[in-house]
């Protein structure tokens, strides 16, 4: 018998993602999506086999029902980017931070021992170390970058004074195919790739020399993936992302190579609560996951350009 899986946020980038790749793993047997559509739409999950439920993890009755029977839960809902939270800190910290708690509660009462989350590189905020190690201190520059943080410590803390095995990973800028450009919060990789292909100005916020460590949504998947069909736990928040810096200058050139285009640059004010530079120390993530390979950068922007052009 499989494993029975909930993945909370699951109609939304990385969580699509992942269901539809849990529905190819024989290890998983049935698998549950708990999202509340608001901010995005159940479309990501046309034709992938799951048992959605629309409903928010901040409604009691919502979770409870959709925890029933469950093994497992990868827990990706959340208000997701540092500008929403700007806008909105407040409901930014009920959904990312609250929400958590609200989950692991319900976690409690159902006999689910195994949760899995994401935080954020936000966390480490003002720490200008390069690589960043999980041990590395952390000094948030967001309102959700906060929010992350707690997400992350009441995993762990749940762990510790209740016995739950619990598994942070820390994201970086996680991108492929299903990442949607075209609104005000885009992510800098869907909507480098919209300007190009559409002949509009690439829009940088600065002057185009920070970095990112930038990690493919299908290296991520088989990571959640592993880690819930393993039941791997970590008394610490884990990085998950390898270690590849790219600047955004960089990024742009090897998208122009992608996309036979040549790229006329916007430049435009930083953003209040960017970090200039992110790059994991995966050392942790190593040893956790020893066999993983992951999709190297030139490859995932390939796949993530194709598809956009056969989407848009």
């Amino acid at each position: 018998m499989g494993q029975s899986l909930l993945i909370t946020g699951g109609a939304g980038f990385v969580g699509s993602n992942l269901a539809r790749a849990a529905t190819r793993d024989p290890r998983v047997s049935r698998i549950v999506v708990l999202d509340d559509l608001s901010t995005t739409n159940s479309g990501h999950l046309d034709g992938v086999d799951v048992d959605f439920r629309e409903g928010s993890i901040l409604d009691e009755s919502a979770l409870e029902s959709a925890l029933e029977g469950i093994d497992a839960v990868v827990h990706l809902a959340a208000i997701p980017s540092v500008p929403r939270s700007l806008v909105n800190p407040v409901a930014s910290h009920h959904a990312n931070a609250t929400g958590t708690l609200m989950l692991l509660e319900g976690c409690r009462a159902a006999g689910v021992n195994q949760v899995i989350c994401s935080s954020s590189s936000s966390v480490y905020g003002m720490n200008p170390a390069l690589p960043k190690h999980e041990r590395e201190w952390v000094r948030p520059m967001s309102p959700y970058a906060v929010s992350k943080l707690a997400t992350e410590q009441y995993l762990l803390a749940y762990q510790s004074s209740f016995g739950l095995s619990t598994l942070p990973f820390r994201f970086f800028n996680v991108y492929g195919p299903g990442q949607a450009p075209g609104h005000a919060y885009a992510a800098v990789i869907p909507a480098f790739v919209d300007a190009l292909m559409n002949d509009r100005p690439v829009p940088i916020n600065g002057d185009g020399s920070q970095s990112r460590d930038f990690t493919f949504v299908g290296t991520v998947c088989e990571i959640l993936l592993n880690a819930s069909v393993n039941a791997v736990s970590s008394p610490e928040p884990v990085n998950l992302a390898f270690g590849v810096r790219t600047d955004l200058m960089k990024l742009i050139e090897k998208l122009e190579d992608i996309t036979g285009k040549t790229a006329k640059i916007e430049y435009r004010d930083p953003r209040p609560g960017d970090v200039p530079h992110s790059e994991a120390d995966n050392t942790s993530l190593r040893q956790l996951f020893p066999e993983i390979q992951p999709v190297g950068l030139d490859e995932g922007l390939k796949q993530t350009v194709d598809w956009f052009a056969s989407k848009y």
